[in-house]
């Protein structure tokens, strides 16, 4: 029987990748002292594959990007289905301050993103598209779904290649989250940012395969919520994300039609609402998760397996994100690439160690860590670092980010529904429209400034001189780091 395949073979592929990937981490000392994920490893073998290898035999990438899309919109479902631990908080200061401290990267890198692409245009490369700049914190910020999804919607307007360039920039973000990390941890043990307990704990965990050992005992990762004779509790919570996935689809949709009655802007407007699905899969599952609360059933939502599922999903989205890069079209703009790539890794690797060694009062290399790695790849590149110093998240960190993703997503939001102004105004013939986005920006730049100085009072303009400030040097710290 002719059955379909291609879906099965690409998931294969990159499944193998994985696997590879796996058994080179637990062999090559150069992969774990970078803590290189082992998604990152397998994206770049798909990427000589699908570039050299098998297009030879009839086989292309051209799946993957559909894959990267509903990934990332699954992986938000299944990370916006978790439960709250129901505690009361007595750090709601150190959440918002968390979201700052994203929302600063954010800011910056679109600001000059569109600054540097506005020269770009003026100079070297007049051909450019106008929102070539916003591509660098989508990479880099929001992650590689996010850079194909809203690329892919700029492709009709002009953009060619966008999609795989928004992939590109995700690629060299990940490159800066892993090399980027280990300078800064090595870098903070020369320059005495750490205490001799967590220099002491960096020198015993160097080596990391990736495994578990032999023998070790494993820690729980998730726990049953369904008797298994009635359904096995994964197949449970995977039919939980997709009805969330399924209602969202049919919310876009609806409001397509809507939109399409307000004429052709309404449908060009419509049409870019799919780049921004995970936005929309997002807020349905928060509205769905309130449902299961008032009918009396989330407490079935085990948050273990949710994260196993936004887990998988993040691995095969990274793979497939890499794997989709056409080394063609990246080829056309390897030069503002490599540019803007450069400036947002440079950009990141000073300021949030400036910043946060300011803004933050305890743990404040472990929350740089993550804000570092979260500002360069993606929320597992962050605790991917943070587990170097912090291997079994006995510090308030990583709660605290988990907290604050969902402060940072209400304030991005602005930040996404502007996305589209830059491409706009290459469409429509109006250069006001690339100055409003650019002027959004600054406003969110404004916005983190202020919150910064209201967080950090005095502490933050002292010895601005100094990427780090030491612990000795703030008015009130009992964490050294």
């Amino acid at each position: 029987m002719n059955f379909p395949w291609s879906l099965i073979i690409n998931i294969g592929i990159i499944s193998a990748a994985l696997l590879i990937a796996t058994f080179i981490r637990t062999r090559i000392r150069f992969v774990q002292r970078f803590l290189i994920p082992n998604a990152l490893v397998a994206g770049f073998i798909l990427l000589i594959l699908y570039n050299f290898v098998l297009p030879k035999y009839g086989l292309t990438n051209e799946g993957f990007g559909m894959l990267v899309y509903h990934l990332l919109n699954i992986s938000f479902i299944a990370m916006t289905l978790r439960k709250g631990n129901g505690k009361v908080r007595k750090s709601k200061g150190t959440i918002f301050a968390t979201s700052v401290s994203v929302l600063s990267q954010y800011a910056l890198q679109a600001f000059l993103g569109l600054l540097v692409t506005f020269l770009l245009i003026k100079t070297i490369f007049p051909d450019l598209f106008p929102a070539f700049g916003f591509l660098l914190p989508l990479g880099f910020v929001l992650g590689p779904g996010q850079a194909f999804a809203i690329g892919s919607g700029w492709e009709p307007m002009g953009f060619t290649g966008a999609g795989t360039v928004g992939l590109t920039f995700a690629a060299i973000g990940f490159l800066w989250a892993c090399f980027g990390g280990v300078f800064l941890i090595n870098y903070a043990i020369q320059r005495g940012w750490l205490n001799k307990e967590q220099i002491e704990l960096l020198n015993s965990r160097r080596i990391r395969s990736g495994l578990m050992k032999k023998g070790v005992e494993r820690p729980i990762g998730s726990f049953m919520s369904t008797e298994t004779e009635a359904i096995d509790p994964f197949t449970y919570h995977i039919a939980l994300v997709m009805v969330v996935y399924l209602i969202s689809y049919f919310l876009l949709k609806g409001l397509g039609l809507l939109l399409a009655l307000a004429g052709p802007l309404g449908v060009d407007l419509a049409t870019n609402l799919w780049g921004i699905n995970f936005v929309f899969s997002a807020i349905v599952a928060l509205g769905f998760k309130a449902f299961a609360k008032g009918a009396k059933f989330e407490y079935t939502f085990d948050n273990g397996t949710l994260t196993r599922i936004s887990g998988f999903s993040v691995d095969l989205m990274v793979t497939a994100a890499i794997g989709a890069i056409s080394l063609v079209v990246v080829g056309k703009y390897i030069v503002p690439i490599l540019i803007l790539s450069t400036i947002g890794g440079v950009l990141a690797l000073i300021s949030v160690p400036w910043f946060c060694s300011r803004i933050f009062t305890d743990h404040r290399f472990q929350r740089m860590l993550v804000i570092f790695g979260v500002s360069t790849g993606t929320m597992p590149t962050g605790l991917a670092l943070l587990r170097v110093i912090d291997p079994d998240f006995e510090t308030p960190v990583a709660r605290d980010y988990m907290f604050s993703s969902g402060l940072t997503f209400v304030f991005a939001i602005p930040f996404i529904m502007i996305i589209n102004l830059p491409a706009y105004s290459a469409t429509h013939g109006n250069p006001i429209l690339f100055w409003l986005a650019v002027a959004v920006a600054f406003a969110y730049l404004l916005f983190v400034l202020v919150s910064y100085f209201l967080i950090s009072k005095r502490r933050g303009i002292r010895k601005p001189k100094e990427i780090w400030l030491r612990g000795q040097d703030m008015e009130t710290d009992s964490d050294i780091a």
